[in-house]
């Protein structure tokens, strides 16, 4: 006699980011849950596939993130448009670079 399949144990709950198009045109990126270097990575990633001047809304719990995305948007050229936090949510709102930097050297 067979025995009748069992299910999965469930494990613990692992964050995970989602993108959206939100209200007005604009990008979401909920990465709430995602720490250091995760919600930059996936910031990164999702400005990638929007066209130049392009506005991404990203939605962080990790505190370290108020530093990385300063930094992240000093390095690449892109723009931090606006920054708050409410309630241990960090709301950051970005605007993608006009155009892709030339590499050193060409000219």
């Amino acid at each position: 006699m067979a025995t009748p399949p069992t299910s999965p144990v469930p494990g613990p709950k692992r964050p995970s980011s989602t993108a959206a198009k939100a209200g007005g045109g604009e990008n979401l990126l909920d990465v709430q849950g995602l720490t250091c270097p995760l919600p930059v990575l996936k910031a990164n990633k999702a400005l990638r596939a929007l066209p130049p001047g392009a506005r991404l809304t990203v939605l962080a719990t990790d505190a370290a993130s108020v530093a990385d995305f300063q930094a992240f948007c000093r390095e690449t050229g892109h723009a931090l448009v606006s920054f708050s936090e409410s309630d241990g949510v960090y709301s950051y709102t970005l605007r993608k670079r006009d155009a892709e930097p030339t590499a050193k050297g060409e000219g």
